[in-house]
């Protein structure tokens, strides 16, 4: 399966609330870890030398899971999550995240300017990972020249909807709006 679409990829100022169909932060993340740790699943997607392939797996709790691999150099473009809150964990290779440590509003905007000292930047390695919020804006990258990359995403409720942005210097600007029959 080569992505012609880009698929899903991934700490908001304030967490989802609480509601009895929730899943815990916690539990996205730990099935993420253990999906990444289970060489079968991993040995299962096919990679592709140029573009990110994926396969669709079923989370924990109705959530929705993405078995994503990663050509070297390959990466998602800044995007959100809209509603769904999400977790991620790297099986092989390593995974960059830049993020901004700011809630962006969810509409109503096209274009806006990042106050200074909002960015973020992480690499997770095999076998580690993270969880996110609603509206958490980031792009994710393999870093690599060499190497493919493979890791397991995971979103509560299963995602509405991917906003995608471009970004030049601190401006942060709204481009294209996905939805779930782009990319299943």
């Amino acid at each position: 399966m080569s992505a012609t679409a880009a698929p899903p990829a991934h700490a908001p100022a304030r967490p989802a609330p609480a509601t009895a169909s929730a899943v815990a932060a916690s539990e996205l993340l730990g099935f993420a870890l253990r999906t990444a740790a289970d060489a079968a699943a991993v040995a299962a997607l096919p990679l592709d030398p140029y573009e990110r392939t994926w396969i669709r797996l079923d989370g924990p709790g109705g959530s929705e899971a993405w078995l994503i691999g990663w050509p070297p150099g390959a990466g998602t473009g800044w995007h959100d999550h809209a509603e769904s809150r999400g977790a991620f964990a790297t099986a092989r290779g390593s995974l960059t995240e830049h993020s901004l440590a700011a809630r962006i509003p969810s509409e109503g905007w096209r274009s806006l300017e990042l106050a200074p000292g909002v960015d973020r930047s992480r690499t997770l390695g095999a076998g580690t990972g993270r969880a996110f919020g609603q509206h958490h804006v980031h792009e994710v990258l393999n870093g690599s020249a060499e190497e493919h990359a493979v890791s397991v995403h995971v979103y509560h409720p299963p995602l509405p909807l991917i906003r995608r942005f471009s970004r030049s210097g601190r401006v942060l600007t709204l481009e294209q709006v996905e939805r779930p029959q782009g990319w299943r």
